[in-house]
């Protein structure tokens, strides 16, 4: 065991730092756990939501969503992590005395790494189609049409392979450890990414149709923000885009100095995370009106999106052949900002259930990161074999229900279970005098009452 069974006041707040990873600096910490929410859900999924539901409608549900829960939520997982400065199981088992419920919290964490081991098993084979397609126009410059199509086209072995050599830079990463590794590269890839996006966005928004697009995504039509499946839809875009509920968050904030500000430095991470889901937006919904400009088909006769599902592999590519010359170069640039907002969150999510493992086991990480990544990466090859039956059910199931559920679980962990004085003395690292401020007379209680209710609202409407 990772600690003791004597349990008291300074037992939970020792920090233990020298056998603990860390990050070097407060911006390290927020660019990697910006990193960790900035992914394929902001610019793939986010967008992709938004023009099924609406547009301006999804936009400002999720908005609201962010505020209401997304933020609570993040800040009570990276107080548990930095609570006691260990990986998730050890973490949630802290919070409490009682043998029950420290067997219920370290549990709760299995749970939540596993959900988080199934999220990263569809994530490698999403990011592995955004690596092909972003190799594709150079193999086509290269004079190499058929490496080109192989890699655009839907078959197993390109999907198998793809999502292999996805994981391959993933493990590059990770097994550089947290300063060396994860936070180096979070320096260099994000600075990057927002480059990319705002570089792409304001391209996009010259071409004809796209203000059409825009007005889509920005003018809200209220009579859809009632409407049940937009709202769950939603709260679990808002909970997938900022990693809550599958232990990233924890597994970081155990990584972050105690001389940070959690309140600000997590608001932040969700500042970032949503700054780059409302970019992402202004680039794919006013691209989807450019090729719709073009003869390319974006919705059916009844209104819905076609290939909603798979919108940046088929209307996207699409509209970069219609742009000549310029259509291999966008088209790489494209899949070059998607792959890179892969990266900064795979790394997270295979970080948490090594870290854990590492810790629990005490043993050496290199041997856990092949052998974690290696279990799902077969994981996702039984998805590629069985696309049809699996892969829908895996996203939904953790993204949808999976996540908000354990973020529940989580916070009331924090909120119920562990002592409301021992809470105030974690967040008074960092802010001495967060007593007196309106977040600590809100942030406790509505995180214990308010959050809890909301979230079982939300999922039982849908």
């Amino acid at each position: 065991m990772l600690f003791d069974n004597a349990y008291n006041d300074n037992n939970i707040m020792d920090t233990q730092q020298t056998n603990s990873p860390a990050f070097s600096s407060r911006l390290g910490f927020i660019l990697a756990a910006a990193g960790s929410a900035v992914g394929v859900g902001n610019i793939w999924g986010f967008p992709t939501q938004a023009a099924s539901n609406g547009g301006g409608a999804f936009l400002l549900v999720y908005l609201v969503m962010i505020v209401l829960l997304a933020y609570p939520m993040l800040v009570a997982e990276v107080t548990i992590g930095r609570l006691r400065q260990r990986n998730p199981v050890a973490s949630l088992r802290s919070l409490s005395e009682r043998p029950w419920l420290r067997r219920f919290g370290a549990t709760s964490g299995i749970v939540g790494l596993l959900v988080l081991a199934l999220i990263l098993s569809f994530y490698a084979i999403v990011s592995g189609w955004l690596l092909a397609y972003m190799l594709a126009p150079l193999m086509s410059l290269l004079g190499l049409t058929q490496t080109a199509t192989w890699l655009t086209e839907f078959s197993i072995t390109r999907n198998i392979s793809m999502m292999v050599i996805f994981m391959l830079l993933t493990i590059y990463v990770v097994r550089a450890g947290v300063s060396q590794g994860i936070e180096r590269w979070s320096r260099r890839l994000m600075p990057l990414l927002f480059i990319l996006l705002l570089l792409m966005a304001a391209y996009i928004l010259t071409l004809p149709g796209a203000l059409d697009g825009l007005k889509m995504y920005l003018v809200p039509d209220f009579s859809r923000i009632n409407d049940p499946d937009l709202i769950i839809r939603a709260m679990g875009q808002a909970f997938f885009s900022l990693s809550i509920g599958v232990c990233c968050m924890m597994t970081y904030g155990a990584y972050l100095s105690r001389d940070a500000n959690l309140p600000k430095t997590t608001a932040w991470v969700a500042g970032i995370d949503t700054l780059v889901a409302f970019l992402a937006g202004l680039l794919i919904l006013p691209a989807m009106f450019a090729a719709q400009a073009n003869g390319v088909a974006i919705y059916a006769a009844d209104g819905s999106l076609l290939s909603a599902d798979t919108l940046v592999f088929t209307v996207l590519p699409a509209m970069f052949d219609t742009l000549g010359g310029a259509g291999p170069y966008a088209a790489f640039g494209f899949f070059l900002l998607m792959t890179i907002a892969a990266v900064t969150s795979s790394i997270s999510m295979l970080e948490a259930p090594v870290n854990t493992l590492c810790e629990e086991t005490q043993s050496r990480r290199n041997g856990v990161v092949w052998l974690v990544a290696g279990s799902i990466a077969i994981f996702s090859a039984i998805i590629v074999f069985n696309f049809d039956a699996l892969f829908g059910l895996v996203v939904t199931v953790t993204t949808v229900y999976m996540q908000p559920l354990m973020a529940l679980i989580f916070g009331v962990m924090l909120t119920w279970v562990l002592r409301q004085h021992l809470l105030l003395r974690a967040l008074q690292q960092g802010a001495e005098n967060i007593e007196t401020s309106y977040f600590w007379r809100i942030w406790p209680w509505y995180v214990k009452f308010i959050c809890p209710l909301l979230i079982l609202l939300v999922m039982w409407r849908g």
